[in-house]
């Protein structure tokens, strides 16, 4: 029998997530059993980033930044209501296809990374050197935080996204 998950003290940990860098044994549905564990963590690191942009993203829309020139149709939109308008004015379908060639291109780079070309997930080499050169443990310690904040902005995120339309204030939403 494997070791007590560290999340989940009532479930084995899973065994195919060892050695990864944050790794407290949280798979409940035992996904690493049938998807390689590089895919689940580089879409947890792309989630996790994206869901850090948002956050900064909707709070800053609703405390007045704005990129000039603003669409006539976008006047007066909040975070909330930004995206209805936005399908309307037609900007949402421009941001579609742009994120969608670039999954394209990062459909390669996966395809790669899983087939053994030893790129790490979601190193995507733009990180300027910043961490050539230093030790293993700082290397670890970063990729930890990365991981750690990831999570928590999911989680803040959905909890932004909640509470602005609970609310139908501005910022803090309460």
């Amino acid at each position: 029998m494997n070791a007590k998950s560290q999340a989940l003290p009532f479930l084995e940990s899973p065994p195919n997530c060892e050695g990864y860098v944050g790794n407290v044994g949280f798979d409940p549905f035992r996904f690493s059993d049938f998807v390689p564990v590089d895919f689940l963590r580089e879409a947890e690191l792309k989630h996790g980033r994206i869901a850090m942009m948002a956050w900064v993203g909707y709070v800053a829309v609703d405390n007045g930044l704005r990129v000039y020139p603003i669409p006539e149709a976008l006047e007066g939109v909040t975070a909330a209501t930004a995206h209805d308008a936005s399908v309307e004015q037609g900007g949402l379908s421009q941001m579609l296809l742009w994120f969608s060639l670039l999954e394209v291109i990062d459909l390669i780079a996966i395809t790669q990374m899983l087939e053994g070309s030893g790129r790490a997930p979601g190193d995507f080499g733009l990180n300027g050197g910043m961490l050539e050169g230093k030790s293993a443990e700082y290397v670890e310690d970063m990729k930890l935080k990365e991981i750690t904040h990831c999570r928590l902005a999911m989680f803040a995120i959905s909890a932004v996204l909640t509470q602005s339309v609970l609310t139908q204030g501005p910022f803090p939403y309460v």
